[in-house]
């Protein structure tokens, strides 16, 4: 099982939403790159990237793109990250600047086909995030609602060949309450890797979800609060 640390921007900064509400944006880190590195001390190979700017509207932030560029230039860090891609040609910006793996979001949900004809064009650079508050599906930053079941959609993106399907209870997310195991569950029946997101809150939870097997989890308020210790996560997770 992979350990994502996670690195949200906001205007620059390194921050923590409480349940997606941006209005609860609170500051974690000092400097996103020096936070990467801190990372890697740590052990970790991977990390996943938010542009928080981006995802609520739909516009890359430049000082974002710039932190991609010199986390990439910096680590050996494996990159992941989403938000705010709409378009293919923001796809190869991020490919090209160092980004492994692209996350499609609202994107998928609201244009399925753009989504189709991305994994088919780049196949396992391509992951689908999925982004649920009670079982149903959101958009814009998790600020509106698709109105659209998980897991139907999540079927959806599987027949359609996306083989990485990041889940995230919007609900748990930055709340250290637990990973939502019951939501997980029927996803990992797809047979796609499944990443989960949200409400980790101690090494018990990497425990649970490394029971669980699924492929990924995300790790941000637990790292950042000292209460999740990540080289004790990532020995755990590779065992």
């Amino acid at each position: 099982m992979i350990i994502f640390p996670s690195i949200d921007m906001l205007g620059g900064k390194v921050v923590r939403l409480v349940e997606g509400d941006y209005a609860t944006a609170h500051k974690v880190a000092a400097d996103p790159i020096e936070t990467a590195k801190s990372f890697e001390a740590q052990g970790a190979k991977y990390l996943h990237l938010v542009d928080l700017d981006g995802s609520k509207s739909g516009e890359s932030s430049e000082i974002f793109l710039a932190a991609i560029d010199k986390i990439a230039a910096s680590t050996k860090l494996i990159l992941q990250c989403g938000g705010g891609i709409r378009d293919e040609a923001k796809i190869k910006t991020l490919l090209g600047a160092g980004i492994s793996r692209v996350i499609l979001g609202s994107v998928a949900v609201k244009n399925p086909e753009f989504a189709k004809a991305m994994i088919k064009s780049y196949g396992n650079a391509i992951a689908v995030g999925i982004d649920a508050r009670n079982g149903m599906v959101a958009t814009d930053g998790w600020t509106k609602s698709s109105g659209r079941d998980y897991i139907d959609f999540a079927k959806e993106m599987a027949l359609s060949g996306a083989d990485n399907i990041i889940f995230t209870d919007i609900s748990r997310d930055c709340t250290m309450k637990g990973p939502n195991l019951e939501q997980l569950r029927p996803l990992l029946d797809l047979g796609v890797k499944i990443t989960a997101s949200g409400g980790v809150g101690g090494i018990d939870d990497i425990r649970d979800l490394k029971a669980l097997d699924v492929y990924g989890v995300i790790c941000g308020k637990s790292v950042y609060s000292g209460a999740l210790n990540l080289a004790e996560a990532i020995e755990i997770a590779g065992k």
